[in-house]
């Protein structure tokens, strides 16, 4: 179990025994573990640096092993912030590459990259795009629902590519499998031949056309204010990267997503895990699962109860040690 946390097999015995036999010294740990001392001293120096042994003030020149309840809650802290500092810099990635494609798109808007404003010019873009498509068009569609109209307004431009042999890959989040529009559109790209897949969190949203034109929001938090259109070839290159990656861990629309066998999790249980895990808030959790707060606290309660936790951070904990993260 503590190997979960980083250790190594043989620090977490050495841990283990200092913390069973605590009189022991680095002679009958080693006896006491069946590995040379050597390794013993290597363990004791791992430990040491993840804080989990400190010096002895009864025996001067040894070490003793930190409580579980204060060593093991430290060191799970550690991560956490870790995670938290990751995923900071993953969103100043993400951040980065928006305004670097904003800055392209306005530098070479002849060459690469057009602004669009207002929603009326990104469906008119949209419906070119689909007409003058010729292999394939990829899209990623997070949010728990989408507009009607929104989806009305797309069918012909698909329904013609498709009848051409375009090929229609399209990703959605798993919070709109209970949206009836969407389902309903879904379905209708399936009975066509397309394929639709849904995962519980998505990138922001994206279409990109023959691997050779890209349509991205120019502010994600409110798509409908308007859109880079980007012919970049590396920026392309980086958003369809960004979409296979997103597509390979999706589940197919007709697939009922199960629970994990051995945790009793589903991948939106896992997920909200996660994030809370990582410092975000109910209400930002929320919104990058595409699920109303109420509902992300209900999951979080059900997880929390699983596992006879009292506190969020105490599930934190316990999720670490079953290995369930």
């Amino acid at each position: 179990m503590l190997e979960t946390l980083g250790l190594t097999a043989t620090a977490a015995d050495v841990y283990r025994a200092m913390l069973d036999r605590p009189e022991d010294g680095v002679a009958e740990l080693a006896a006491y573990c069946g590995v040379r001392e050597a390794r013993v001293h290597e363990s004791l120096e791992e430990l040491t640096a993840l804080l989990l042994v400190r010096a002895s003030v009864e025996h001067p020149g040894r070490v003793r092993a930190v409580s579980p309840e204060i060593g093991l809650a430290d060191m799970l802290a550690r991560q956490e912030a870790d995670l938290a500092a990751r995923q900071a810099q993953l969103a100043a990635s993400r951040a980065a590459v928006t305004r670097l494609v904003v800055e392209r798109a306005e530098s070479r808007p002849a060459a690469h990259g057009e602004r669009l404003m207002g929603i009326d010019a990104i469906q008119a873009r949209l419906e070119l795009l689909g007409r003058t498509a010729v292999t394939e068009v990829l899209g990623v569609h997070p949010g728990p629902s989408q507009r009607p109209e929104d989806l009305a307004a797309g069918r012909p431009a698909n329904a013609d590519a498709i009848a051409r042999g375009v090929t229609i890959r399209s990703l959605y989040q798993d919070s709109t499998r209970h949206d009836p529009h969407t389902t309903a559109y879904a379905h209708w790209l399936l009975s066509l031949g397309s394929e639709v897949r849904t995962a519980p969190v998505l990138p922001q949203r994206l279409v990109l056309v023959d691997r050779r034109q890209a349509l991205v929001p120019i502010d994600p938090a409110d798509t409908r204010q308007g859109a880079l259109h980007v012919t970049e070839p590396g920026i392309v290159a980086a958003l369809t990267d960004l979409f296979e990656q997103a597509w390979a861990t999706a589940v197919p629309l007709g697939a009922v997503r199960t629970e994990d066998p051995e945790t009793g999790l589903s991948d939106t249980e896992r997920e909200l895990l996660r994030l809370l895990g990582g410092g975000q808030t109910d209400e930002a959790a929320a919104q990058r699962l595409g699920l109303s707060t109420r509902t992300v606290r209900r999951h979080m309660a059900a997880v929390m109860e699983r596992l006879g936790a009292t506190s969020r951070f105490e599930a934190g904990i316990k999720a670490a040690h079953l290995g369930w993260l």
